[in-house]
C-alpha cells in the first residue's frame, strides 16, 4: 500500500514559551517507505485489547528492553501506538498496527524528524541524537493552534504536546472529542498533519 504525504510547514522560533510565526508555507509530496512493506507479519483480525501483546512481541524483536507501550488509539484505518522509553518516560517511536496484526513504523515525523530512532541527520534536526528542541511544549501547542485556525477552523489542539526526540505529537479535537493528530518540529515549528489515520474510534492506555 502506498500513501501520499502532504506536509504543510510553518516557521517558528520560541523564546520564553512564545512562538514567532512566519508566513511561508510549503507542500512536500512523496511516497513514504513505511508503506512499501510490512513489519511483523500479521495473522487474523486484531482487536484493541490485543494490541499491547502484538506490539510487545514487535518490541521484543526490536531488541531494546527500555521501550514500552504507552498510549494506544484505534482509528478506522489501523491502531496508533505510542512507544516510550521506560527510563526517561519520553516518547521514543510511533507505530501503526494494521487489522491483520502487522506492525509498521508510522510514516512522517516518526521516520523523518526522530533524532534518536529515525533517519538521523535529515530534515534539519540535531545530529547528536539528543532531540534537543527550541520550542517548549506550550509553544508547540501555540504553533499547532495557529496552524489549525488558518487551515481547519473548528479544530483545536489537545492539552498536551507529547515530546519525542526532535518533535512533538499533539491530538486535535473537534467539539472536545479527538479528531486526529499532528506533529510540530521542535526546532523549526513545521507542522505535519497525520492524514493517514481515518476516523478516531477509541483509546486504551494512557491519555
Amino acid at each position: 500500500m502506498k500513501g501520499t504525504l502532504i506536509v504543510l510547514g510553518i516557521t517558528a522560533l520560541a523564546f520564553g514559551g512564545a512562538a514567532t510565526l512566519g508566513t511561508m508555507a510549503h507542500v512536500r509530496w512523496g511516497i513514504c517507505p513505511a508503506w512499501e512493506g510490512s513489519w511483523g507479519g500479521g495473522s487474523g483480525v486484531v482487536a484493541l485489547h490485543e494490541v499491547p501483546d502484538v506490539v510487545g512481541r514487535y518490541l521484543a524483536a526490536y531488541g531494546d528492553p527500555d521501550l514500552v507501550v504507552g498510549e494506544i488509539m484505534e482509528f478506522s484505518n489501523h491502531f496508533y501506538v505510542e512507544v516510550r522509553e521506560k527510563g526517561t518516560g519520553r516518547g521514543a517511536i510511533e507505530l501503526l498496527v494494521l487489522r491483520d496484526g502487522s506492525v509498521r513504523p508510522e510514516p512522517g515525523p516518526n521516520m523523518m524528524w526522530n533524532a534518536k530512532y529515525g533517519h538521523r541527520g535529515m530534515m534539519g534536526f540535531r545530529r547528536d541524537g539528543s532531540g534537543a528542541m527550541l520550542l517548549t511544549p506550550a509553544a508547540a501547542l501555540s504553533v499547532a493552534q495557529a496552524y489549525l485556525d488558518r487551515s481547519s477552523p473548528g479544530l483545536a489542539v489537545g492539552d498536551e504536546a507529547e515530546a519525542f526526540y526532535g518533535y512533538y505529537t499533539i491530538h486535535t479535537l473537534r467539539n472536545g472529542e479527538i479528531a486526529g493528530m499532528l506533529s510540530v518540529h521542535g526546532a523549526t515549528g513545521e507542522v505535519w498533519v497525520h492524514t493517514w489515520h481515518g476516523t478516531f474510534l477509541g483509546m486504551a492506555g494512557e491519555e
